[in-house]
């Protein structure tokens, strides 16, 4: 596969399915994307993989972090790929019901390395970007230096005001329009659309 792999084999590989979904984040969605299975065939994963690890490489990381599961998993690739080290970080709660409750913690063992070196976060898709943000909060209370979010897919404009409101640039494989809302603000809500359990 060439090393600028062509986004829509990268949605070819996710499935999809449109509905009425509760996301991690609080927020409700249309969109939602089985990622279970996209690690399945690794050598599948890897150009894009790759190709990631080239966007990010111009922000200079020590380490690449990564939230379980699926962005740990490429965040090893990435990290392997640029030759930098590796850590992820584990949701412990999903909070209490509010936007962008859930926390993720930094292995133990990790945290007192992490101080001062320069960090790109990366997650195989971003949509609210609650995994990304609480990766964020873990990784300022080590003491690192968050240069940069990146994703083998961004959906709709979340993430992009996610690392604006972080100071961080994204960096995105592929792009999908894409559409989450506040319970309290949700047209399907409103129309008596039940929400989908995923």
């Amino acid at each position: 596969m060439p090393s600028n792999p062509a986004p829509d084999g990268l949605l070819a590989l996710l499935s999809a399915r449109t509905g009425h979904f509760p996301l991690e984040s609080g927020h409700h969605g249309e969109l939602w994307l089985d990622l279970d299975s996209l690690f399945f065939e690794p050598a599948a994963v890897e150009p894009f993989a790759h190709r990631l690890a080239d966007l990010v490489r111009p922000h200079a990381p020590d380490v690449v972090c990564g939230p379980l599961v699926g962005g740990a998993y490429l965040a090893q690739v990435v990290a392997a790929r640029l030759g930098a080290r590796f850590c992820h970080a584990e949701r412990t709660s999903t909070g209490d019901g509010g936007l962008y409750a859930a926390t993720y913690q930094l292995p133990r063992a990790l945290v007192p390395h992490l101080a001062g070196l320069r960090v790109a976060v990366v997650d195989d898709v971003v949509n609210a970007g609650s995994a990304v943000r609480a990766t964020l909060a873990a990784l300022a209370q080590a003491g690192a230096r968050p240069v940069a979010i990146g994703a083998l897919l961004a959906l709709g404009r979340t993430p992009g005001r996610v690392a604006a409101s972080a100071g961080l640039p994204l960096e995105a494989v592929a792009t999908r329009d894409n559409e989450i809302w506040e319970p309290d603000r949700c047209p399907r809500c409103a129309a008596g659309v039940p929400l989908q359990q995923p």
